[in-house]
């Protein structure tokens, strides 16, 4: 088994060698040794650490993202758990497409005060409302 220690990890993945140790802190990714004081790690961490990614970018927490690494390293996903979270995607572009066709008018809006607008108006009662926080936050 080839094996990379952590300063390589780093360079690889792009990310500091601190956010891996939080990583293995939270049990999200492990070590299989060590080489003096640093850290070695098998070479497939670098996929583990891309799913870790992905997840991130989808919007999942590490927590989340840890209930979906299996032990031997694979994803162990649940498909629901994806939809729901597809769902609450399309919602927030839903959300941020409004606000930033608002913005655009209120922008273009020759008028002296866009407090007479009533897309502006709208515009504000919307900022104004309380978001849903999501399960588990």
């Amino acid at each position: 088994m080839k094996t990379l220690d952590i300063a390589e990890v780093a360079r690889r993945s792009g990310l500091p060698a601190s956010t891996l140790r939080y990583y293995e802190e939270k049990g999200l990714i492990r070590s299989v040794g060590r080489h003096g004081l640093r850290r070695l790690f098998a070479e497939n961490i670098l996929e583990r650490l891309s799913l870790i990614a992905l997840g991130q970018n989808a919007g999942f927490s590490l927590d989340e993202i840890g209930g979906m690494l299996g032990a031997r390293g694979g994803p162990d996903i649940i498909r629901a758990q994806l939809m729901e979270k597809a769902d609450e995607l399309d919602r927030s572009i839903r959300r941020l497409t409004a606000m930033r066709d608002g913005l655009r008018h209120a922008a273009a809006r020759p008028a002296p005060s866009h407090m007479e607008c009533p897309t502006f108006q709208r515009l504000l009662r919307h900022a104004a409302r309380p978001t849903r926080k999501r399960h588990g936050q």
